[in-house]
């Protein structure tokens, strides 16, 4: 099967086409990382080729999303040299019924929480099997460390009931380094029955920068998914 029939791949492209018409002139747009948003950066950039969209400002979650951007010609501005986000593009993890999300699987959670929420409206693209009933059902919870703290950090998760691993890398020696020069530890959790508390519990042990629970950001969910070998997108 080539790349371009895959139907997985295809839809992916669907969604991030469907998050990109949704992109209007002259907005300051949020720009995600991962592989569903690569595609949706894909099409923001064909809408300026064309001249679909004129005067588009974007700002990346990540080093990853900044060089996608700047390969399809989206122009780039930064935090300090706006004040506002229309739109923000990204993928998620997990999605519960709420709209709650897990995100962090690329190590770059905290830019996009800064970013994602910061946006007047949250787009987030993923495929049908992100969505799950609870968090953390599939998915472990990355938790951005600075370097020094991670030992205690880990004591202070297991404590909180989590079994936490530090996050190591693939093709590299040692942990995973973050955009910001930490560290990732990824919680397991038997089960998350409030993820609005246990997003701020976590976030305040010292030492910790931010982690994967993104509680009532998200406003618009964009699912994919393959039907009969036809790829589909819905909006939860």
């Amino acid at each position: 099967m080539s790349a371009e029939t895959d139907p997985v791949k295809v839809m992916k492209q669907e969604v991030g086409k469907a998050a990109a018409q949704r992109v209007q002139s002259g907005t300051i747009v949020g720009l995600g990382t991962g592989s569903t948003t690569a595609y949706a950066i894909q099409y923001i950039g064909d809408r300026i080729k064309k001249g679909d969209l004129k005067d588009i400002k974007g700002i990346p979650t990540s080093f990853q999303a900044e060089v996608l951007a700047k390969e399809h010609g989206i122009p780039l501005t930064s935090l300090d040299a706006v004040d506002h986000i229309d739109v923000a593009i990204d993928g998620a993890d997990e999605v519960d019924p709420q709209k709650n999300l897990i995100k962090g699987g690329g190590a770059a959670h905290t830019r996009e929480k800064v970013v994602d929420s910061l946006a007047d409206q949250f787009i987030v693209v993923v495929d049908s099997g992100k969505l799950v009933e609870r968090l953390g059902s599939t998915f472990k919870l990355p938790v951005e460390v600075i370097p020094m703290a991670y030992a205690p950090v880990m004591r202070a998760i297991e404590k909180l009931g989590g079994k936490p691993e530090l996050r190591m890398g693939v093709k590299k020696a040692g942990p995973v380094v973050t955009d910001q020069g930490n560290m990732v530890i990824d919680v397991t959790f038997d089960s998350i029955d409030n993820p609005g508390e246990l997003e701020k519990t976590i976030n305040n042990i010292p030492g910790v920068l931010e982690n994967g629970l993104f509680v009532g950001v998200a406003n618009v969910v964009l699912v994919g998914e393959v039907k009969d070998g036809q790829p589909l997108v819905r909006e939860m």
